[in-house]
């Protein structure tokens, strides 16, 4: 019903008004009256009337005056204005207002209700047209299901305002008081594999379907709403609802539909999938805290032990210091700019090696270790004249777009995917380098007095200027009067008797800086070359006899 407000200082006009409106026939529920503009503008604030129909001629505040308040302060409300025939024609021109229709005094029955009817008729178009558009965001743009998805997205982000959009929590049912909600984090391990064999190489198809499947296989009275995590690009998000039940039932009721989601997946689409889950969470507000215990267990799974299947809990952290990616860097950057790509997977499996001798070296830890390796190839790269558009620049979800493939379910897949990442990065910068360049043995010798501590044969060399073994140690001999394998030796044994002139560094320290792993081999070699052992030189040294 509509409410209605006539402003006229005489009390006879406001009467016949009153009597002549065809109100009902209108939907008008509400007819107010005001002697003035100061008193019409006061129950305009404290009434808020959908329509006002004005005098122009009034004591206090004049018609013009009032509408000029309205223009400012409502904008939107439509108004009907009642003048005098003389000044009519003044009235036409000074109002700027959203004025639906004029009345001359006296004003008659049918005069009156056409402009009413008029009046009424904009209010409900204007109405019905702001309704199209609410229902067109949300139809076209912002769909229950995306809505939905936005609404939980932003309660795990801990950015949803709950005082300013309390009115979308009926859509996930938080309105309800007895709702108990919670959350799993589903890790699809073979996403690529999936999506290319099954889905035309689209993630987000797959994700799709998912979802699709986990919204279907919801049950009566334990709902569950799946959404891909856009910051994840392998995790599925499942929330959970029930009404009422302990925190055992719901834990029980989630892992029972998660397991079947599982083999669901699995059975459909030959998905390896792992699920997280997380408690429940006593209120709404809490699902944020629900989702990240979810996600945790998850990632915290040790990778050797990786299988489909539900966690609840979070597996106890990796003991001991995990091998640094950056420690390998100058070996790895050495055996890419020689072209050995043999020699950079040998730099990958030994320090993978060590990874396996971990426990609880986790999902988390093998990604994390994924995408610091990813920088810092790239950083090798670049150094080497790769331009950055041939790289992947985004990171470890950028590697599909250099053709490496980031699925990984155990310990030797994930052994395999460095191997072929750093195969990929070595292949890449081999294509840079200028096939014409004339070849400098020096060179060669450069190489050496930067790596002397690294195993060097001289296969690198002749794999990388394809030349062969006999000719490049022909020219490096005739160059610099020592055979390649002379002149690492030659390096090495300087280098040992600069470092045992420092009496804090001892000779298996020494020996292992050098490149030795066996300090008795060391020392052997040391004898060869000197003619003293490593401890007889230091204590000649010492005494001043060298």
């Amino acid at each position: 019903m509509y409410k209605v407000l006539i402003i006229d200082d005489e009390e006879p006009s406001r009467e016949a008004i009153r009597i002549l409106g065809d109100w009902d026939g209108l939907g008008v529920g509400e007819v107010l009256e005001a002697g003035d503009g100061r008193v019409g503008l006061a129950l305009l604030r404290e009434c808020k009337p959908d329509l006002v129909l004005v005098d122009m001629k009034m004591p206090e505040m004049d018609g013009v005056a009032f509408l000029r308040e309205v223009e400012r302060d409502f904008p939107n409300l439509f108004t009907i204005v009642i003048s005098g025939f003389d000044d009519f024609e003044f009235t036409r021109q000074a109002i700027r207002s959203r004025v639906a229709d004029y009345l001359l005094k006296p004003v008659n029955r049918q005069d009156l209700n056409q402009a009413l009817r008029k009046a009424i008729d904009l209010i409900e178009a204007r109405k019905s047209s702001e309704s199209e558009v609410i229902h067109r965001n949300i139809t076209l743009n912002m769909s229950l299901p995306k809505l939905k998805e936005d609404v939980y997205l932003s309660i795990i982000a801990r950015t949803f305002k709950f005082r300013g959009s309390a009115a979308l929590l009926p859509l996930i049912g938080a309105d309800d008081p007895d709702k108990r909600f919670g959350a799993a984090s589903v890790r699809l391990l073979n996403l690529e594999a999936v999506a290319g064999s099954r889905f035309g190489g689209e993630h987000g198809l797959l994700l799709y379907a998912v979802s699709n499947i986990v919204n279907d296989m919801s049950e009566e009275g334990f709902q569950s709403f799946g959404l891909s995590n856009p910051k994840a690009p392998r995790e599925l998000i499942v929330i959970h609802a029930m009404a009422g039940g302990t925190p055992k039932d719901f834990r029980f009721r989630s892992a029972h539909f998660m397991h079947k989601v599982v083999a669901a997946v699995r059975d459909l689409f030959g998905l390896a999938a792992i699920v997280g889950l997380g408690p429940q969470a006593v209120e709404i507000g809490c699902l944020a805290d629900a989702y990240d215990a979810a996600a945790a267990a998850v990632g915290g799974i040790d990778l050797r032990k990786l299988a489909d299947g539900v966690v609840t809990a979070s597996p106890p952290s990796a003991s001991g210091e995990i091998p640094s990616v950056s420690g390998r860097m100058p070996l790895l950057r050495a055996a890419i700019e020689s072209g050995h790509a043999s020699q950079a997977r040998s730099v990958v499996l030994d320090w993978t090696r060590r990874l396996r001798e971990l426990d609880g070296f986790s999902l988390d830890h093998a990604y994390r270790l994924l995408g610091e390796l990813v920088i810092l190839l790239n950083d090798t790269a670049i150094d080497f004249g790769v331009p950055p558009a041939k790289l992947a620049i985004g990171g470890a979800d950028a590697l599909a777009s250099i053709g490496v493939g980031t699925d990984f379910a155990g310990m030797d897949e994930y052994e395999a995917l460095l191997c072929r990442l750093v195969d990929r990065y070595a292949e890449l910068v081999r294509s840079e380098s200028p096939a014409d360049r004339p070849f400098d043995v020096g060179e060669i010798k450069a190489y050496i007095d930067r790596h002397y501590f690294e195993e060097i044969k001289i296969s690198m060399f002749t794999e990388r200027y394809y030349l062969s073994r006999e000719y490049l140690m022909k020219l490096f001999k005739q160059q610099f009067g020592f055979g390649i394998h002379e002149y690492v030796q030659k390096v090495r044994m300087d280098k040992a008797r600069e470092l045992l002139n420092d009496p804090a560094l001892k000779i298996q320290e020494i020996s292992e800086m050098l490149g030795y792993k066996d300090k008795n081999y060391f020392s052997k070699a040391f004898r060869n070359y000197v003619g003293l052992s490593p401890t007889e030189y230091r204590l000649r040294r010492e005494d001043g006899e060298m």
